[in-house]
């Protein structure tokens, strides 16, 4: 705690005393805090070491984050320290929500009208391609000689299959979060906030939209809900997309998990989530409607 006061204590936004500090549950590439002065509440982030290893770039992760805060859909961003690795932003009173949270029915369109807002808001400064990250994680795992699931390297022709079927239908990008888990999603009671913008980049929606279903845990009927919602119609190419995305978000988010297994000092167990990620990209790639998604991915709605 003494070091974390001190860095506190310079801090222009957090140096007011009183101050009362909690912190937030998760966070796998950092360590949140909730800190309370006379001047407000707000999260500090405080980044850990290593994360250059999973493609993540502090500043533009800062510069990001401004924007999604500029388009509404992101919390108001206070300070930055590069040189204390520490965001601060203002804390959003709210519900964290949970996988059941994001697959109400009531809540499909309020998330699609979050998506839409960050999405129609200022482009950002990078992109985001998951085929171009999972290559770059996947020569980490290999320079470093680190796990991967058994089996992981026989999926590649089906990832390989959904990267050329998206590709044969350009699709424009927009800025995206690209990391929609559900504890991503804030609730104020008006409207739902998205934070933390450590993967984010220009991208394709649909993968934000597959990757929410992929990380919440969504049936297809929610994720075609999901899309009717954002697309304003049912739309079957985008649907397709979509699940197509969310596997190859699985798929490279796997190696995500076995970089940290290998090299996090957060206690967590990453190599369960690597394989949680696994399972799901492999049951998807190898089920019997895949050959149907990369044909409807193509077709015009």
């Amino acid at each position: 705690m003494a070091e974390l006061d001190a860095l506190f204590d310079r801090t222009a936004s957090l140096a007011a005393r009183p101050r009362v500090v909690e912190e937030l549950p998760g966070g796998l590439t950092n360590r949140n805090y909730k800190v309370t002065t006379p001047d407000g509440t707000f999260v500090a982030r405080i980044s850990a070491a290593g994360t250059d290893l999973l493609a993540i770039d502090r500043d533009i992760e800062y510069r990001n984050s401004l924007a999604a805060a500029a388009s509404g859909a992101g919390a108001p961003v206070i300070e930055y320290r590069p040189e204390d690795q520490a965001l601060i932003i203002r804390y959003i009173e709210g519900r964290t929500f949970g996988n059941a949270d994001v697959a109400d029915p009531a809540n499909i369109t309020r998330i699609a009208q979050a998506c839409r807002r960050l999405h129609s808001g200022e482009r950002f400064g990078n992109e985001f391609d998951m085929f171009d990250i999972q290559r770059q994680y996947l020569s980490v795992v290999r320079s470093r000689g680190l796990r991967l699931p058994a089996g992981y390297d026989g999926l590649a022709p089906q990832f390989d299959a959904a990267r050329d079927a998206l590709a044969a239908r350009v699709s424009q990008t927009v800025p995206c979060n690209n990391d929609l888990l559900a504890a991503n999603f804030i609730d104020d009671g008006e409207r739902i906030w998205l934070i933390d913008y450590e993967y984010s980049g220009n991208n394709d929606p649909c993968f934000e939209l597959g990757n929410i279903w992929g990380e919440c845990r969504l049936s297809v009927d929610a994720l075609e809900g999901l899309i009717t919602a954002y697309y304003g119609r049912p739309m079957r190419a985008k649907l397709a997309r979509a699940r197509l995305l969310g596997l190859a978000g699985k798929y490279g988010w796997t190696l995500w998990g076995a970089i940290q297994h290998a090299t996090s000092p957060i206690e967590f167990d990453f190599w369960s989530w690597a394989m949680e990620r696994f399972e799901g990209a492999a049951e998807g790639f190898t089920a019997d409607d895949f050959a149907r998604l990369l044909e409807d991915a193509v077709r015009d709605d």
